[in-house]
């Protein structure tokens, strides 16, 4: 079930800059970003290498820490929280997909997809459990719950981390070129993947990718260069 649009936005940045200082050189990355994503959309981020992606994505996923500006999730303010209040902004409200999968090898695929909720505690992981395997069923796992992820193919090694991305229920999933290290039939799986989850649960997602067809079957394409939002669009939908 979607729920675009409403209350407020899942994730707003307003006037965003970033500037790195190494050995007294300032080297600026992003400037006076801003824009919202609000609930349910499916929003791709492109842009060319060096653009400041990654750094944008990384302020998104309260790994980094922006020069200037502020950034919202859910309507809370978070440039005022400690190390410990972003980890747990980051447990409770995001979820993440990498390039690479990132599996533990000494862990079978259900325990992979709910490591994060084990983090939350055994009682939330109790409680997901079920949700989790049907999540596994649903991308096509359900008879791989007890393989390690050297028995997986690079796509089912991919599938785990976006089930895994759903664990904590987050507001908003941010994914990192997730299909970059696949070959196109299972990038497309991947993506199509995405798609349907974000659909039918009504989480956010925002995808940097470097693949332009994937991009325009977002709701929104947000390019990006040389640190400055240059077009944000709404794709023509099917």
């Amino acid at each position: 079930m979607q729920r675009t649009g409403n209350g407020p936005p899942v994730i707003e940045l307003a006037g965003v800059s970033k500037t790195y200082v190494s050995a007294g050189v300032e080297t600026p990355v992003l400037f006076d970003v801003s824009f919202r994503v609000n609930c349910g959309e499916f929003v791709a981020i492109v842009g060319g290498s060096g653009s400041g992606k990654t750094t944008l994505l990384n302020i998104m996923g309260l790994l980094d820490r922006p020069s200037a500006g502020k950034v919202h999730i859910a309507g809370d303010e978070v440039g005022n929280l400690d190390e410990l209040g972003r980890a747990g902004m980051r447990r409770d409200r995001l979820g993440f997909i990498f390039q690479f999968h990132y599996l533990l090898p000494e862990f079978d695929v259900l325990e992979n997809a709910l490591m994060p909720c084990r983090i939350k505690g055994p009682a939330f992981q109790a409680g997901q459990e079920r949700r989790m395997r049907d999540l596994l069923d649903l991308v096509g796992l359900g008879d791989k719950l007890k393989n390690r992820p050297a028995q997986l193919s690079g796509g089912q090694q991919q599938r785990v981390a976006v089930v895994r991305s759903l664990a904590n229920n987050p507001a908003l999933v941010l994914a990192d070129e997730p299909t970059g290290n696949l070959d196109t039939r299972s990038g497309r799986v991947v993506f199509d993947l995405m798609r349907t989850l974000a659909r039918e649960s009504g989480t956010t997602f925002v995808m940097v990718t470097h693949d332009d067809d994937f991009a325009l079957e977002a709701d929104r394409v947000i390019r990006i260069r040389d640190g400055r939002i240059e077009d944000s669009a709404r794709t023509i939908q099917p």
